[in-house]
C-alpha cells in the first residue's frame, strides 16, 4: 500500500522531493489559523490503514510544534497505521544539558513530545554534542541523513585547493568527515561563547601553504556571529575572504548581513531550511532515507 505524505504549509519543496523520489502519494490538507491564533487542521485523503508522512522543517519551530502535535494526533485518530516525521532541520537540540540552575533539557522535552505523536523520524545531522546518539532521546525508529556526502560534492566542483576550517569543537565531526572525502586538509577553531551574540573564536595552526582557500563549515548558522568572528580570525591570518557553508542555514535577525559584511566570499547551505543560499542539494539522500524507513514501518 502507497504511503500518503501531507506536507505543513512552506514544505512545498520537500513534499515534491519526496513525492518524486521516495514514491509517496500526496494527499490533500488543510492548516490554517482561527481568529484567536488557534490552529486548525482537517486531512481530505483517506489516511485507514495507510502509513503517513508528515513533511515539516523545524526552523522557527515553535508554531510549527503545535501544528505537527494536532496532525499526528488528528491522524491516528482517523485511523492511519503509522505517522511518520520528515524534518530536515531538527530544532531544540542545543539545550542538551541543565547550563544553569532551573533550566530544562529542552532537547529531551521536545522529542519527549514528537516520539509521543509519531512512530519514525527522519532528520538531517541533528546538532548533537552532549547527547551523542539521537536514539538516545528519540525512542522510535530513526534516519539520520548525512549532509557530509553533498556537501563534498560540491567543494569538489566548487573549490580549489581548499583547506575547511570548523569554528569549534562541536563542529569537528562534521569538518573531519567532509575532509575525509574531499581529501583535503582541515583545521579547528577553539570558540568562547559568552551569549548568544557575543563569541570570540582562536586559532591554533592555520598555515597550510599557499594557495589554499578557506572554507568555514559549520551545521548551523543562527545568529552569524560565530562565523562573523572566524572570518575575521582568518583574515588576520592571512587568509582571503572564506567560502562558507553550513548545513542548516536558519540566519535569525540579522544574521546574512553580519555574514556578508564580515568578508565572506560565497555562502552556502543546504536545502535543509528553504533560504536564497540553498546551492547543496539533500533532499534526494532525504527521500532514499525515507524508502527505507518506510519498508520497516510495518
Amino acid at each position: 500500500m502507497t504511503a500518503v505524505i501531507f506536507g505543513v504549509p512552506g514544505n512545498e519543496a520537500l513534499v515534491e522531493a519526496l513525492c518524486l523520489h521516495a514514491g509517496v502519494e500526496r494527499g490533500e490538507c488543510v492548516f490554517r489559523a482561527f481568529a484567536d491564533g488557534e490552529t486548525y487542521v482537517r486531512f481530505l485523503s483517506p489516511v485507514l490503514h495507510k502509513t503517513v508522512v508528515v513533511a515539516c522543517t523545524l526552523d522557527r519551530p515553535d508554531d510549527k510544534l503545535v501544528k505537527l502535535f494536532l496532525a499526528a494526533r488528528t491522524l491516528h485518530d482517523m485511523g492511519a497505521a503509522r505517522v511518520l516525521l520528515v524534518a530536515p532541520y531538527l530544532p531544540y537540540m542545543r539545550q542538551d544539558t541543565v547550563f544553569a540552575q532551573g533550566e530544562g533539557i529542552s532537547a529531551r522535552h521536545v522529542a519527549s513530545l514528537l516520539s509521543s505523536c509519531f512512530d519514525g523520524l527522519v532528520t538531517v545531522d541533528p546538532h548533537l554534542h552532549r547527547i551523542p546518539l539521537l536514539e538516545q532521546v528519540y525512542p522510535i525508529p530513526i534516519r539520520v541523513v548525512p549532509a557530509a556526502p553533498a556537501i563534498a560534492r560540491w567543494i569538489r566542483s566548487e573549490v580549489l585547493d581548499p583547506l575547511l576550517i570548523g569554528p569549534d569543537a562541536e563542529s569537528e565531526q562534521w569538518v573531519s568527515a567532509i575532509a575525509t572525502l574531499v581529501d583535503c586538509p582541515y583545521r579547528m577553531l577553539t570558540k568562547h561563547r559568552y551569549g548568544d551574540r557575543d563569541v570570540t573564536v582562536e586559532a591554533n595552526a592555520l598555515q597550510v601553504g599557499a594557495g589554499h582557500r578557506a572554507v568555514l563549515v559549520d551545521d548551523i548558522v543562527a545568529t552569524g556571529r560565530t562565523q562573523a568572528a572566524a572570518i575575521a580570525l582568518l583574515q588576520r591570518h592571512g587568509h582571503p575572504a572564506p567560502v562558507c557553508i553550513c548545513v542548516h542555514g536558519l540566519f535569525a535577525g540579522d544574521a546574512w548581513s553580519v555574514v556578508t559584511e564580515a568578508g565572506a566570499r560565497t555562502i552556502v547551505s543546504c536545502n535543509t531550511v528553504t533560504h536564497a543560499s540553498n546551492r547543496i542539494d539533500v533532499l534526494q539522500d532525504v527521500a532514499t532515507a525515507v524508502s527505507e524507513l518506510l519498508a520497516t514501518a510495518h
